[in-house]
C-alpha cells in the first residue's frame, strides 16, 4: 500500500515517488521548497505543484541571489503573472525570505548546514501506518518556525515548516507500507 495523499494525480504521484521525503542537501533545492511552501500557506500542495514550472520561471529558476534583488518592478510583474499565486504578501515575503536565506548562508556556510540542526542532522522516521496519523506540526517544526521568524523569515509557521521538513526529507512521513518508506529507511 502506497501513501494515499497523491491520489491518482500524475504530478502528485511523480512528486511522491521521486522527491517527497528524499533528504535535501542542496541550497538551491532548499530555497525552492521554501518558496513553494511559502505560497502553499492556506492552499493545497496540489495547487502549488501544478504551478511549479511557473514558479520556477517567475522566481529566476529559484536563484536566491536574483530573487533577493527583486524590486517593485518585479513585484508588479509577478502580480500580473497568472501562472503563480498572485498574493502580494507572499511575493514580497519570498523576496524577504531570500535575503534572510542569504544571511544564513553567510553565517553558517550553507543553508543546509543551518536547517538540518533542527533534526540533529538526520531524518526523523515517524513510522505512520495510515494517513490519519500524519501530523501537521512537531516540536522540531515549532523550533524551526520560531528560529526562522527571529531571522526575518515570513510565512514560516510551524505547519509550513513541517511540510517543508517532509519535502526536504528531514521527516519521513511515508506510510510504513509504502515502497518509498522502505527505500528511504534503507538509505538512512
Amino acid at each position: 500500500m502506497q501513501c494515499t495523499w497523491p491520489q491518482n494525480d500524475e504530478q502528485m504521484l511523480a512528486y511522491h515517488d521521486t522527491e517527497w521525503g528524499t533528504p535535501v542537501h542542496d541550497d538551491k533545492k532548499h530555497f525552492e521548497f521554501l518558496v513553494l511552501d511559502c505560497f502553499q500557506a492556506g492552499l493545497s500542495w496540489k495547487t502549488i505543484l501544478h504551478r511549479r514550472k511557473h514558479f520556477k520561471k517567475a522566481f529566476a529558476n529559484f536563484d536566491v541571489k536574483k530573487v533577493a534583488r527583486f524590486g517593485e518592478e518585479q513585484v508588479q510583474a509577478l502580480m500580473l503573472n497568472e501562472g503563480i499565486i498572485r498574493n502580494k504578501l507572499k511575493i514580497t515575503g519570498t523576496i524577504k525570505n531570500a535575503n534572510a536565506f542569504i544571511a544564513i548562508q553567510k553565517e553558517f556556510g550553507s543553508f543546509d548546514q543551518y536547517i538540518w540542526q533542527f533534526t540533529e542532522g538526520k531524518t526523523i522516521v515517524t513510522k505512520v501506518k495510515n494517513s490519519s496519523e500524519i501530523r501537521a506540526t512537531s516540536p522540531e517544526s515549532d523550533a524551526m518556525s520560531k528560529a526562522l521568524k527571529k531571522r526575518g523569515f515570513t510565512f514560516v509557521g510551524s505547519t509550513i515548516c513541517y511540510a517543508y521538513m517532509q519535502a526536504a526529507g528531514m521527516i519521513n512521513d511515508h506510510l510504513v507500507t509504502c515502497s518509498r518508506y522502505k527505500e528511504l529507511t534503507k538509505k538512512g
